[in-house]
């Protein structure tokens, strides 16, 4: 899975792909349908590449990839983002065993699901990762 140049924003919904970057910022394709592209400022904006995101674990951090190749290798759907907490939490205790349920909240699992359903069209995702940069 190569997720690379995927980010999430902070306060802006869905995906991104990162693009390039100029003197204001960096230009960030959003990953639905509609492929807007927009500048944002470090200086003003949080970004996370999704390879740097983790999950509070109980014993250490679980990372997102991780997370997103156990929910590849289970092949069952997901659950609906729409589906209440108990069946959330339920799905993602098979596919993130360890998690911290009193640091993870239905909303970051909601989030991950959605981010999932996102990318799992993505050519990306059948991708093998690069080398870590040095």
């Amino acid at each position: 899975m190569n997720l690379r140049a995927l980010v999430s924003v902070t306060g802006k919904p869905g995906l991104f792909k990162l693009i390039g970057q100029n003197k204001g910022g960096f230009i960030l394709e959003s990953l639905d349908e509609k492929k807007v592209k927009s500048t944002v400022n470090l200086s003003t904006t949080k970004m996370a590449t999704l390879e740097d995101i983790t999950i509070y674990g109980e014993e250490e951090e679980i990372r997102l990839l991780d997370v997103f190749e156990a929910i590849k290798a289970a092949g069952s759907e997901t659950p609906d983002v729409k589906a209440d907490g108990n069946a959330l939490r339920n799905f993602f205790r098979e596919v993130a065993p360890g998690h911290d349920e009193s640091r993870v909240y239905s909303s970051d699992i909601k989030k991950i699901v959605s981010w999932y359903n996102i990318i799992k069209e993505l050519p990306l995702f059948e991708e093998e990762a690069p080398a870590p940069i040095q």
